[in-house]
């Protein structure tokens, strides 16, 4: 990363620059490639003070400066193209693994949150005492392979359970049994001592959508997750709500309207136990619809025309769009994004949950409020990329000092 800046040009507590480099370099991802001229107008920010935080920007390496378009000249100054530092001419890039049940994904993503590389780890036979470890191990050899002399801006993390980013512990994720583990901690030492930030995997998806899906989702969003575990997270003014001790986004039981299914918690019709992968998986079994409790298997199956499957994910759909137009009803945001398997590989799923949320919700009568993540099947390794890419955006001559400390502190 190039640092060519003196030290002491950024005072501590110049609140008004970080600022306009944070509104610079989002305007470039919104925008880029783009004229500085251009980043003026959108940015509302001087020529001068765009000019400053560009050339600040490009000697970190998060910018770079193109080529000038062809048939650009003429009279006056040219209009030389910036844009994030990506692509062929390398850039920085943020590592991400989001650590599931069955097993953990790792990825290797750029500043606009594409993912350059992709690699599914399998738990079998792990401890969940020893996964950190395992998991880090295995991570830092993907990023060794797959980095090519970019400069590594650190790990995400992201997991599912209560998890307090702040503190980079995982205070309770009762699938794996874990009570205030260090996680952050853990795969930093397993890294060799690059920065690690972890954040739980619904709050990741929604501060993905937020930096790099939909307009929308910057005014006001709820994120649904379901999958082995069920959570969700609220996102108003593009930052996503935490709550005191970050506990937000506990959404296992909700009661979903129409569901018997008993839960572990003594009640029946919690939306984890009626629609969680965990419950999709024992009833597809149960129904002699596939050998082992696998929702992959039961999707591959629906895919191949085995109806009892595609009825199945339907109910499950259903299920889902039932808590959705409770969420609707609750927060009313301008977009909920669902992630569910099955409707992130195939849109006739969105639609069952769409369906059964419009029919219950009494505030939302537009389907096209309720979408799949953007970033599609690349969901969860782009969530756990923006757990390191986030505060960047926000903060970036802070947080590139936080992670290239110069010799001698600050």
């Amino acid at each position: 990363m190039t640092r060519n800046t003196p030290h002491g040009s950024r005072m501590a507590g110049d609140g008004r620059r970080e600022a306009n480099a944070a509104t610079v370099l989002r305007t470039v991802l919104d925008n880029g490639p783009v004229a500085r001229s251009a980043v003026a107008r959108l940015s509302g920010l001087s020529p001068a003070a765009v000019s400053r935080q560009a050339t600040d920007l490009t000697r970190l390496g998060l910018l770079r400066e193109l080529p000038e378009p062809a048939g650009s000249g003429g009279v006056g100054r040219p209009q030389i193209p910036v844009d994030l530092h990506v692509g062929a001419s390398g850039g920085p890039v943020a590592g991400g693994v989001h650590l599931g049940v069955p097993g953990s994904t790792f990825a290797l993503v750029d500043l606009r949150g594409q993912v350059l590389a992709r690699h599914l780890y399998p738990h079998d036979g792990i401890p969940p005492d020893g996964l950190p470890g395992a998991v880090a191990r295995e991570l830092r050899a993907f990023l060794d392979a797959h980095t090519r002399g970019r400069p590594l801006l650190g790990v995400g993390a992201a997991v599912g359970g209560w998890v307090d980013p702040a503190e980079g512990v995982v205070v309770r994720h009762q699938a794996l049994g874990w009570r205030r583990r260090p996680l952050a901690a853990e795969l930093a030492r397993g890294l060799g001592g690059h920065t690690v930030r972890v954040d739980n995997h619904a709050r990741s998806i929604a501060q993905s959508e937020i930096l790099f899906g939909r307009p929308a989702a910057r005014r006001s969003l709820v994120h649904l997750f379901i999958g082995n575990v069920v959570d969700a997270a609220v996102g108003l003014a593009g930052v996503v709500h935490q709550g005191p001790g970050a506990a937000a986004g506990d959404v296992a039981h909700l009661p979903v309207p129409d569901s018997t299914v008993p839960c572990p918690c003594g009640r029946s019709g919690c939306l984890e136990a009626t629609a969680s992968n965990t419950a999709l998986g024992r009833t597809a079994v149960r129904r002699g619809i596939v050998p082992e409790p696998d929702t992959f298997l039961v999707v591959d199956a629906a895919a191949a025309g085995d109806r009892r499957a595609d009825r199945l994910l339907r109910e499950r759909a259903r299920a889902v769009g039932r808590a959705v137009a409770l969420l609707l009803d609750v927060v009313n945001p301008d977009l909920v994004v669902v992630t569910e398997q099955a409707s992130v590989l195939e849109p006739e799923y969105l639609e069952e949950i769409r369906g059964a949320a419009i029919d219950l919700s009494h505030v939302c009568d537009d389907p096209e409020r309720i979408v799949s993540p953007h970033a599609g099947p690349a969901t969860l390794p782009v969530a756990a990329g923006t757990v390191l890419l986030n505060p960047l955006f926000r903060r970036p001559l802070e947080v590139i000092d936080e992670l290239f400390p110069r010799e001698g502190g600050r």
